[in-house]
């Protein structure tokens, strides 16, 4: 019998594939299985949906039973409460806005994939020393990327650093070029409403824009 990857391996793998994390911010579960069959084709592996979008956690639960190679959780997780919730459904990724110790600590208790927001120095070391697998510096719009080549300058450089809000292909190189690992992509993927074609021709351009980032 095949031992499950560690968090840590499961992250690594993931990133390796498409360092991009589509926020399914008010996906309700009727369109899951879609969207997450057109962010699958497009070569995502790195799925949240967050628990203030229409029932997450069925959402969630399709997500992983369609797709279990992809790493699909939640984002938006306040509490340890709700990361056992998410566990229970199925989801092996938690995401908040903040750093909150009893989350991470949590998630690593049920040995789940952990990123809390950061957005400082203080934070950032303090989600680490928790036991943080890597971190999403939020809000990008107040992180610019001569912040994040600050932060990369004194944090261990396997961290992986995710900026999240407001991420679109046209700002994604300057954002790489300072040191993120990649990114959290948010409206500019998905909207409520958005057809699984539209979420397609959307995830195809981010992923051609990261991939120029590689490339230059």
């Amino acid at each position: 019998m095949t031992a499950l990857p560690t968090p840590a391996s499961a992250l690594a793998q993931a990133m390796a594939q498409l360092p991009l994390v589509a926020i399914l911010r008010g996906l309700t579960h009727a369109e899951a299985p879609a969207i997450g069959d057109a962010l699958v084709s497009s070569g995502f592996a790195l799925i949240e949906v967050p628990l203030n979008s229409p029932e997450p956690l069925q959402s969630i639960a399709a997500l992983t039973h369609r797709h279990p190679q992809a790493l699909v959780g939640a984002g938006t997780v306040l509490n340890a409460q709700q990361v056992k919730e998410v566990h229970a459904a199925g989801g092996r990724l938690v995401v908040s806005p903040n750093f909150n110790p009893a989350v991470v600590a949590q998630a690593l208790a049920l040995g789940m994939v952990v990123m809390p927001g950061v957005a400082t120095p203080t934070e950032a070391f303090a989600a680490l020393d928790a036991g943080a697998h890597g971190l999403k510096l939020f809000p990008a719009e107040m992180i610019l990327p001569a912040t994040v080549k600050a932060l990369r300058a004194v944090l261990p450089q396997t961290t992986a650093l995710l900026p999240v809000g407001g991420i679109t292909p046209d700002n994604m190189a300057a954002y790489r070029a300072a040191g993120a690992s990649g990114f959290g992509l948010g409206s500019a993927l998905y909207a409520p409403g958005r057809s699984a074609e539209q979420v397609r021709d959307k995830a195809l351009a981010f992923v051609r824009a990261f991939q120029a980032t590689v490339a230059a």
